[in-house]
């Protein structure tokens, strides 16, 4: 059976035709209303950005779903998980500081913030779930212990993962840091030539497995644990990924982690996708590059793989931008042509979706709803 993807693209030539009034709007038609009951606790998983990017969801429109939380008697909070990397959001004070400098303040987006996993990313809970990789996973506290949850997601791609959506918000986003590292395990990246010992991986890798050797940097793999933060800082391009087999674990266990998240909020939970600003990285780097492709438009919901399979299928249906980092990949200016596998051509984003669906997380048949 097809899962049903709400969809409103960007035209508007009036103010009820916004993309505020849209976000209002297709919380409704999609009946997000239907998982909040009287005085839920109502997560909203979103990403608030690292200090210096500016591509993460706008609050503005973030202001809207508390909006309407709240209309149904709902009690809305807005919460992420601290990072695994060194950064402004490795702890919940710089993490709370980072999201208020970037527009979260209470003021803004009438809702409070929590950060999942505590102060120092140690507050999580077991959850059983059988797949492949892992039997149980950890689900940062205050997520799990939400009666109800609105994924909010930035669509993009991503260095490790292909691309970003409603599945990585659910894996990354409500893991606390020794579960982001679990998923990272199987990832452990290597220096190549060209190094030019700025030792800004140094500087931000979380478990100082990283030294200069011979004026190059070095990572030890006996320290290494994976998390692929100095690949995405390395503004050199020289520290990859180690490509493998070992990367489609990697994928299969972010996976499993999405379904983890999912599985404590069945029945309780949805997505919404912001098809904009589909930049090159994830929100995680301190920098947001141009975006690939035009903005296409905001999608929602009850179905994860679905939501990002549209999402997916609607940015390769583009033409790339020219003058960006799509167009140095030589590949992916053309309709039809994959996006996220140009940029990043060792990944397997579509994997996310494959096994997805085949652990039961939802299904990549959807029926697309634009709405008008």
């Amino acid at each position: 059976m097809k899962s049903k993807v709400y969809f409103y693209n960007l035209r508007a030539n009036k103010a009820s035709s916004s993309l505020s009034s849209k976000v209002a709007r297709i919380f409704d038609v999609a009946g997000f209303k239907n998982i909040i009951d009287k005085n839920d606790l109502v997560a909203i998983k979103i990403h608030f950005g690292e200090k210096g990017n500016n591509a993460y969801i706008n609050p503005i429109y973030v202001r809207k779903v508390v909006d309407k939380i709240k209309s149904y008697g709902g009690k809305p909070f807005l919460t992420d998980t601290n990072t695994l990397y060194k950064g402004s959001r490795s702890n919940a004070v710089d993490h709370l500081v980072t999201a208020i400098e970037n527009g979260f303040a209470y003021a803004v987006v009438n809702a409070p913030i929590i950060i999942a996993d505590g102060i120092l990313s140690k507050d999580s809970v077991e959850v059983k779930i059988g797949k492949k990789h892992f039997d149980t996973v950890k689900i940062a506290s205050n997520i799990f212990f939400a009666n109800s949850m609105i994924v909010m997601s930035h669509f993009k791609g991503h260095e490790l993962a292909g691309f970003g959506g409603a599945i990585k918000n659910l894996a990354m986003g409500c893991a606390p840091a020794a579960g982001k590292q679990q998923q990272h395990s199987t990832v452990q990246p290597v220096v190549g030539k060209g190094c030019t010992a700025c030792q800004m991986c140094i500087r931000n890798c979380p478990v100082n497995a990283i030294s200069l050797v011979n004026s190059s940097a070095y990572i030890d793999p006996s320290i290494c644990i994976g998390c692929g933060e100095c690949v995405s800082i390395c503004q050199y391009g020289v520290i990859k990924p180690q490509w493998g087999t070992d990367m489609d674990a990697f994928v299969e266990r972010m996976t499993e982690y999405a379904y983890g998240a999912y599985s404590t909020k069945k029945g309780k939970i949805a997505f919404i996708n912001f098809v904009m600003n589909v930049t090159p990285l994830c929100d995680c780097t301190p920098w947001s590059d141009a975006p690939i492709v035009p903005d296409i438009g905001i999608l929602a919901s009850f179905d994860p793989v679905a939501i990002d399979q549209a999402s997916y299928d609607l940015v390769n249906q583009q033409f790339g931008h020219r003058g960006t980092a799509l167009e140095e990949a030589g590949y992916g200016m053309n309709p039809g042509e994959d996006k996220f596998k140009a940029l990043h051509p060792e990944t397997k984003g579509e994997l996310q979706l494959k096994y997805g669906e085949e652990i039961g997380l939802g299904t990549r048949d959807y029926e697309l709803i634009e709405l008008k």
